[in-house]
């Protein structure tokens, strides 16, 4: 279904919403980060932070403000649901860097139509480090110029990035690892910051388990908007079901290589 013309606009001005809602983010994050700041483990182990609570609840506040028939996924206050479209927000991605004084976490915001199943337009925020991609309408800027994915289309000239083989299951740990060491080099750590630098065209493969959808939907827009791709290990698009194991390449062809060495392992 074609979007409306009220919608088409609606969604072509939505940067200074997100960029709105990324300084918010940021400032409360960095009002917090390297000071002295208690953690939770919630029901995952997973930590959580008064910034990770209070980022959300400022972003929630301004959605419901500014859009009040739109639905809110968050990773730490639930859902809310919606008539059209849906907010996914991850707060504070990458909460283990961010305790221990690491900049490289991250604010992950995205817009998702849910009536037409895309993702309308999705943010990685780095507010220790002042970067920002922006993915909407098919175009990714980085600090608002654009950018685009590398060239390389072979795995062996590539580089691979995940976050941590901790958050691999022992099985998918060993699929990861065949693939991995068939690149040029392997690298870890980053959560979100990762998929950025893919946009950027400063590695060509990132690839990880145990997702969840506020982890994974502001990455669509952004990867694919720099001409990219991202996908599922079984090669399907992604989406809110998805099962959590993620694949983002610069293009085709490293995505059908990486696939068939997992697939195999």
């Amino acid at each position: 279904m074609a979007a409306t013309p009220d919608q088409a606009s609606f969604e072509a001005d939505l940067a200074p919403f997100f960029n709105d809602l990324a300084d918010a983010a940021g400032s409360i994050a960095r009002h917090h980060f390297r000071t002295p700041i208690d953690f939770e483990r919630k029901e995952d182990l997973s930590p959580v932070t008064i910034a990770d609570q209070g980022i959300e609840r400022e972003l929630r506040a301004r959605i419901a403000d500014r859009f009040p028939d739109h639905g809110i996924l968050g990773e730490e206050m639930g859902s809310t649901p919606g008539e059209r479209y849906t907010w996914y927000l991850d707060p504070i991605d990458g909460t283990k860097s961010f305790i221990s004084g690491m900049p490289l976490f991250g604010t992950l915001i995205a817009l998702s139509d849910d009536r037409e199943g895309r993702v309308v337009a999705g943010m990685i925020d780095m507010p220790a480090l002042a970067e920002r991609w922006y993915g909407a309408n098919g175009c990714t800027t980085f600090n608002g110029r654009p950018v685009s994915v590398s060239a390389t289309t072979e795995l062996a000239q590539a580089q691979i990035y995940t976050s941590s083989p901790d958050f691999f299951p022992a099985d998918d740990w060993r699929r990861y690892d065949t693939l991995s060491r068939k690149a040029m080099f392997r690298r870890f750590g980053g959560d979100c910051y990762q998929y950025g630098l893919l946009a950027s065209g400063y590695c060509d493969l990132v690839v990880e388990t145990s997702l969840k959808s506020f982890d994974f939907m502001a990455l669509i827009p952004v990867v694919e908007g720099a001409g990219g791709i991202i996908r599922d290990w079984s090669g399907k698009p992604l989406d809110p079901t998805s099962d959590g194991r993620v694949i983002a390449a610069a293009n085709e062809s490293l995505l059908a290589q990486a696939l068939e060495i997992i697939d195999a392992a």
